[in-house]
Order: C-alpha cells, then sequence, then structure tokens
C-alpha cells in the first residue's frame, strides 16, 4: 500500500539535516507541519506501510498530495520555524488550542501619554503590560482598589480623563487619594510614570522587601516628626500586606515557576497554569486541546509550551518565569530552554518535579487538568444543540434513515472466563436513560463474541412488530445497537439480529483501540472525525456501557466469595465483610499468607488456616 502513495519521495532526495517539514493537500492546504532532527529518519516513519500507520497519522497520510521540508542549520532552529508555521498556516492535523473561558487580567499601558491601570479579558492590546490571569474577576477588583491607594495612578477612560482635563476638575478618585491626578498637574507626567513603574515593579515581584522599603521610609519619616507622611506610609504598608495575604503562598524561598498540569484521552487533552511568582500562586489558567495525531505526553507538552510562552499578533507574550515544571520533558528539552531564554533574556529551568512542594503542586496542577477535561465533557453532554448535531451526524455517518434517539450498547466482562456478565445501557436523546439499563448473567461462554451473541438472543427475544410496542417496556425498539469491539463482535451481533423478530435493526461496534467504528459485513471502518460530537457520544456510550458491566462483573465476583466464605466454620457476615474490605477480590485472599490473613480483625491463626484450605481446595 505504500507505493499507492504517488507523492512518496526518493529517500535518497531526503536530507538528513534538522529541518521541517510540511504535508499539502491537493488544494495546496497545509495539513501538518512538523520538526525533525533528521528529516530523512522522520519522513520515512509516514511513508511505510500504510496498514501499520496509526489510523490518524494514515488518514493525514492518505488525505496529503504533496510533502516539502525546509532544511535549517540547528534542531532549535527547526523548533522555532515550526511553530512559527502552525501559527500561520493553523494545520487540521496539528493539536488546536482553545480557552475554556477568558479571564480577566491587570493590564497597566505603559504606552500611553499617562499611563493607566485597568482589569481586562482582551489579551490583543499592544503597548499593554499584563498582570494574571485571575480566576475571580471580583478578586482582582478588591486588589487594584487597594493597590491605587499605594499607587495612585491612573485608571479612567480616555473620556474621562480628557473631560476633567478641560474642565479642569479631577474626579472623585483624586479626592479619596486612589488618583494621582495627572489630568489637573497635580504631578508631572514623570512623576506619574514612576508611579506606574513602582506599580508594575511590585506586580512583578509580589516582593514583600517592596515593604520593608516603606518600613523604612515611615521610620524615617516618625523620626523626622513628620507624622502626616509616616501615617499615610503605615495605611501604605497596610494595603500592600492585605494584597500579598490574597495571594496562597506556596513556596517559602520566593520562587518564580509555572507549573503545567495536563490531563488527557484519546480526543482531547486539558491543561492547567499555576502561575507562581514570588512564592505566591499570581493566576490560574486553563485550556483545552483537540488532538488529532496520536502524540505521547512529551510531544504534547512541547506544544503547550510554545502555545504558552508565544505571542500572538505582536502583542506582549506572557513573562516566562526562571522555572517551568511539566509532567514530562520533551526529547528536546534543551532547545526548548534555548527557545524561552530568547523571551526571557536569561536562563530557564524546564523539568519535572519529583519531590518536594512543588512535587505537590504539580499534583494539584494536574488535578485541576482531569477536573478541567471532566468538566468539558460534561458541558458537551449537557449541551442539547451539541447532542442533536451529534445524532444527526451519526445517522449521516452510518446512513440511517433517521436519526438513533434510542442507542443500546453492549459490552462483556468477565474474569478469565468466570463471572460473565453483559451488560445494556440505553441512552435517549443523547443522555443515559438508567431505569431501563439491564445485565445479563451468563453461564457459560466459549469467549467474548459467543457472550455478545448469546445476550443479544435473549434481548432482541422481546422485540416485538413495531406497532404493537409498549413503548417505555423493555421492548421499545433501538433505533441504533452499538456493541464493544470490532468485526468479531459486530459479527456476532450481526447474528442474533438476523434471527430475531426484527432482523433489520441499525448495528455497529467501536473499537477503542483506534476508535474505528464497524458496520455489518463491510471490512473497512468508518473514521469519525475527532472531536466530532458523533465520535463523542459514540465514545460515551460505549465507557457507559463498559463500566456498568464492570461494575456488575465484580458485584458478582464478590457475591460468589462471599457465599464460599460463609461456608467455611466459624465465618459469620461480620467476618466475612471484614475479609472482603482488606482484600478487595478472590484472587487476592488466595495468594494471601497465613499471617496476612490472621491479621484481620476477628480471625486467628486457625481459622486462617482453615480458610487457606478452603480456598486451595476450591482452586
Amino acid at each position: 500500500m505504500a507505493n499507492d502513495l504517488s507523492f512518496r519521495p526518493k529517500t535518497s532526495e531526503i536530507p538528513t539535516r534538522p529541518g521541517v517539514y510540511r504535508f499539502f493537500d491537493e488544494n495546496r492546504r497545509v495539513l501538518y507541519v512538523g520538526k525533525a532532527k533528521n528529516l530523512r529518519a522522520r519522513l520515512q516513519n509516514y511513508f511505510g506501510p500504510v496498514e501499520s500507520l496509526h489510523e490518524r497519522t494514515r488518514r493525514m497520510v492518505l488525505s496529503a498530495v504533496d510533502v516539502d521540508w525546509t532544511i535549517v542549520k540547528t534542531e532549535f532552529e527547526a523548533l522555532q520555524l515550526e511553530f512559527t508555521w502552525i501559527k500561520e498556516f493553523n494545520p487540521p492535523f496539528n493539536v488546536r488550542f482553545k480557552d475554556d473561558k477568558s479571564y480577566p487580567y491587570l493590564a497597566v499601558s505603559l504606552s500611553e501619554k499617562m499611563p493607566r491601570v485597568f482589569i481586562t479579558r482582551n489579551r490583543d492590546l499592544k503597548g499593554v503590560k499584563y498582570f494574571g490571569p485571575y480566576t475571580q474577576a471580583w478578586a482582582i477588583r478588591q486588589t487594584l482598589d487597594t493597590l491605587l491607594r499605594v499607587y495612585p495612578i491612573r485608571s479612567c477612560s480616555v473620556g474621562v480623563f480628557k473631560a476633567a482635563k478641560s474642565a479642569n476638575r479631577p474626579c472623585l478618585l483624586a479626592d479619596i487619594g486612589k488618583c494621582s491626578a495627572p489630568c489637573v498637574g497635580r504631578v508631572s507626567e514623570k512623576e506619574h510614570h514612576e508611579i506606574a513603574r513602582d506599580l508594575v515593579g511590585f506586580m512583578n515581584g509580589m516582593d514583600p522587601k517592596q515593604i520593608e522599603l516603606l518600613q523604612e521610609k515611615m521610620t524615617r519619616a516618625s523620626d523626622a516628626q513628620n507624622y502626616e507622611l509616616a501615617a499615610r506610609l503605615r495605611d501604605n504598608i497596610g494595603a500592600l500586606e492585605t494584597v500579598l495575604e490574597k495571594s496562597t503562598v506556596v513556596f517559602s524561598d520566593l520562587t518564580d515557576a509555572d507549573l503545567f498540569g495536563v490531563a488527557d484521552d484519546e480526543l482531547t487533552a486539558a491543561v492547567s497554569l499555576f502561575c507562581v511568582r514570588g512564592g505566591r500562586i499570581r493566576g490560574v489558567r486553563s485550556w483545552v486541546v483537540d488532538k488529532e495525531i496520536e502524540q505521547p505526553l512529551e510531544e504534547l507538552v512541547r506544544q503547550i509550551i510554545l502555545y504558552a510562552y508565544t505571542a500572538v499578533e505582536g502583542v506582549e507574550p506572557p513573562t516566562v518565569p526562571k522555572e517551568i515544571l511539566v509532567p514530562a520533558l520533551p526529547e528536546d528539552a534543551s532547545d526548548l530552554e534555548k527557545f524561552l531564554e530568547q523571551a526571557r533574556g536569561a536562563a530557564v529551568s524546564l523539568r519535572v518535579a519529583k519531590r518536594g512542594d512543588k512535587a505537590q503542586l504539580a499534583a494539584t496542577a494536574k488535578e485541576n487538568a482531569d477536573y478541567s477535561l471532566a468538566l468539558y465533557k460534561t458541558r458537551r453532554t449537557a449541551d442539547f444543540t451539541a447532542r442533536s448535531e451529534a445524532l444527526t451526524a451519526l445517522a449521516e455517518s452510518l446512513n440511517l434513515s433517521e436519526a438513533p434517539l434510542r442507542i443500546e450498547c453492549y459490552d462483556v466482562s468477565h474474569l478469565s472466563g468466570t463471572n460473565i456478565v453483559a451488560s445494556m445501557v440505553v441512552f435517549e436523546d443523547g443522555l443515559p436513560k438508567k431505569s431501563q439499563y439491564r445485565q445479563f448473567n451468563i453461564e457459560s461462554a466459549a469467549d467474548d463474541t459467543e457472550a455478545i451473541y448469546q445476550v443479544l438472543s435473549r434481548r432482541l427475544k422481546y422485540l416485538r412488530d413495531p406497532e404493537s410496542l409498549d413503548y417505555g417496556k423493555f421492548s421499545y425498539l433501538p433505533s441504533l445497537i452499538v456493541v464493544d469491539g470490532g468485526i468479531p463482535q459486530v459479527t456476532a451481533a450481526a447474528r442474533a439480529i438476523a434471527e430475531s423478530p426484527v432482523p433489520d435493526l441499525p448495528l455497529c461496534g467501536l473499537a477503542k483501540r483506534l476508535e474505528e467504528v464497524f458496520r455489518p459485513g463491510s471490512d473497512f471502518p468508518i473514521i469519525l472525525p475527532r472531536g466530532s460530537e458523533e465520535l463523542f457520544l459514540l465514545q460515551r456510550v460505549r465507557d457507559e456501557s463498559h463500566r456498568f458491566a464492570l461494575t456488575a462483573s465484580r458485584k458478582k465476583r464478590s457475591k460468589s466469595l462471599s457465599s464460599d466464605l460463609m461456608d467455611i466454620p466459624g465465618l459469620g457476615e461480620k467476618r466475612v465483610t471484614a475479609l472482603l474490605r482488606r482484600f478487595g477480590s478472590a484472587k487476592r485472599l488466595k495468594i494471601a499468607t497465613l499471617e496476612e490473613i490472621s491479621d484481620v480483625a476477628g480471625i486467628g491463626g486457625q481459622l486462617a488456616q482453615e480458610i487457606l484450605n478452603r480456598l486451595k481446595f476450591d482452586s
């Protein structure tokens, strides 16, 4: 199949130098941009046997009609060029980033003649210094209100400023000491710029030394009997202490670091970024990544780092700290450090936190990413429009006559062929209908395909002529039957449907490894778009069926073990419960030592020996 790729270049033509490569479709749209330390070695991976490629990589290669490359001097230059082109061309097979919400920032317009401080969610303003992001708008408003007492920089709009200047009358903020009133000349343009720089300096580091300097000034003013100035400095100290108290202290050594947490599945990744400045959490940001081509965590981290610290359309990029902590180090970590050093103007350390406070905070960032991913999925589920689009698109992809308003999914769970349990879950209008879930105990089956055949045969015998159905009962006709698996499972399910009273029910299988959709009678899968609502729906249905089957199987195994233990003289309900709580499963109990069993409350040495003898005899 490799010969089907007519655009494949000769191996000898591909250089062994570092560089950046691009795949194009028939309209010369860039499909994918990648970099390589050795272009020949990397590109040969794409032009091997097509059937050996990962499904998403295969789709990209089969969609392309041409590939080219650009040689650079070093891998670091390749890194820079790759990201520039990703930003320029937005290739569909590279990861796509999107913030899950907009966050408020504290901004200072240093480029204005009279700088002002304000709160904004717009990161596209030029000549503006940003601080944040902050998770709560009210929190940053309180912080700004406090800071204006110490640094009375202008916070009014251009219109208000011009009106006050024209009338030669300052606003209320000047009267209450929260503005130095440059509009009426109470401070010069130079003095006002100094106030703005002091505010930026404090926000950059959140350094407690600022308070120490004010305390020294207050002491000198008091010694000079300038009590009015001393009182004003005292109030300023209190205001800055209030701001510092609102920033959670996580490190005692004034650490400047960014910590990234990443949670991902086959389709999506969620990123949580903790910004720590001066040992305090200054901001938290999260965003979602739609994945197209399967990527290891190390490669995903590289893309995230480039996205997080690169300017967009001339906007000032976020501040790069001295230390960046990630869940995994990319292969080109040293080149990434050089890239970040250029943005920071000083050395940057990129590493994985393995112990201590930083590892604990990194774990917290990971927990936040897990939550963001779960929340992202929940929001997609709760969106009626998205569910409607998913059902409509699924009908089109599977060539169904109408949207599958009732979907039934089946899965099988067992332990080495014993305690076989099959699950049936029901989704109506894209939402689970748990009151109609069912579980089926299967006495014996040679393999999963036979178990699928058995459970569907038992379920489908309840179906009758659609006109005589009693809606809401078990005889409700499904619009689509889904099985967890590929061609073997679909074939077994199709045999059961063909022998049922309604032999033309729509059927598909979802194979988990590559998320391929199989239909009866076809050896080739249907590939649903990555990140699409229809694939997301099928995944939810399949995962819920798997969860329900696994839960039922574990419960059955627990009951079976409990029944066996209850037959042992001297074991009552409480002692059996204690054993199950301690070991959890029959397998774990069978391999336990005599000492481990006797340590359970109420189990002595003699009774522990009797338990071991009985379990070994039964096995």
